[in-house]
């Protein structure tokens, strides 16, 4: 075990996996407003948009409108996801607004990657080689890497950790073909198999196996878990998370009906407040943010936080209360 970080970074994935799965349109000057309201609260990175196929993913075929409405905030990388040259394309448009890089991705779960991206595993090899090719004629730097359904999976059952740990290594020497340096890689629980045990064996044997590689995680909060799975990782070391304010969120190409997003972004940082973590974040300007998300897509979002408020108003009423009756 680890020690606990003294402060962790979040990036803030809510309005792009957020809006991409919401049944209803949501107003691009309501998707503008809200990923606004975010680049206020104190988070250095946010996942804003895709620039996917609508056909696919129809919740973000404003992508473009969404990037011109984003006012620029000193500090905060705004990120666009892309997958193809015909989405990077659409993304160089707004260099000057958006960060944009590649990912190496890997999947453990050949039927996943099928449904995902309609292809087999060496299929999918030979287009991330193309993807960093792309990258490369761009200029765009290629240092993270993902490892999708790391702790199980609807379609395979549970994912062995030593099919993770050896995919780690695949990456890294396909990265090292590539004359790529890989700084962050990404543990994903994309389909939210993961329980604290499962984080701190798969987290422990990728740490056993390369100790200098810095490790993100990706919780979703499908079966109540994001929290303790977080908590998990935090207890291992790890300083960098994903999350989604309001927990906002979920994997369209899942199959699961209570899918739900990542790890709900105030919720996770109010734990981590509270455990003298620094997370750099305006708590309160945050959970107005998600109070927000909620009131956009129109209905209930699984966020708590948002509804029970932080222990800082209580704590002054109680200190009033006791001054009071002294």
């Amino acid at each position: 075990m680890s020690d606990i970080p003294r402060s962790i970074r979040i990036t803030e994935e809510g309005p792009r996996e957020g809006f991409q799965i919401e049944p209803g349109p949501i107003p691009t000057a309501r998707k503008v407003e809200f990923i606004n309201a975010l680049a206020k609260t104190g988070l250095k990175r946010i996942q804003a948009c895709s620039f996917v196929n609508p056909k696919r993913v129809p919740g973000w075929a404003d992508a473009d409108e969404v990037v011109a409405g984003i006012i620029p905030v000193p500090g905060v990388q705004f990120a666009g996801l892309w997958l193809n040259e015909q989405g990077l394309q659409r993304a160089l448009t707004h260099k000057d607004k958006l960060y944009i890089d590649g990912k190496i991705n890997m999947y453990p779960s050949s039927a996943f990657l099928k449904r995902n991206n309609n292809m087999t595993q060496e299929q999918y090899r030979a287009e991330v080689i193309k993807f960093v090719a792309t990258c490369k004629k761009h200029g765009l730097p290629v240092d993270r890497g993902s490892i999708s359904s790391a702790f199980g999976c609807n379609f395979e059952g549970d994912i062995p950790v030593s099919t993770v740990v050896k995919l780690v290594g695949d990456l890294l020497e396909l990265a090292k073909e590539q004359e790529l340096t890989i700084k962050e890689l990404s543990l994903a629980d994309t389909m939210a198999w993961g329980t604290p045990l499962a984080i701190k064996r798969v987290v422990g044997a990728v740490q056993e196996k390369y100790p200098d590689l810095k490790l993100k995680l990706h919780l979703h909060d499908t079966r109540g878990m994001g929290l303790a799975n977080a908590f998990a990782g935090l207890e291992m070391g790890v300083d960098r998370y994903d999350a989604a304010a309001a927990g906002l969120g979920g994997c369209p190409f899942a199959k699961h009906k209570g899918a739900a997003g990542n790890v709900c972004t105030e919720d996770l940082v109010f734990m981590c407040q509270e455990m003298g973590i620094d997370t750099g974040i305006d708590l309160d300007a945050l959970i107005a943010a998600a109070q927000m998300a909620e009131e956009i897509v129109g209905h209930p979002l699984p966020g708590t936080l948002m509804k029970g408020g932080t222990l800082q108003a209580l704590r002054v009423k109680a200190a009033q209360n006791l001054a009071a009756a002294a």
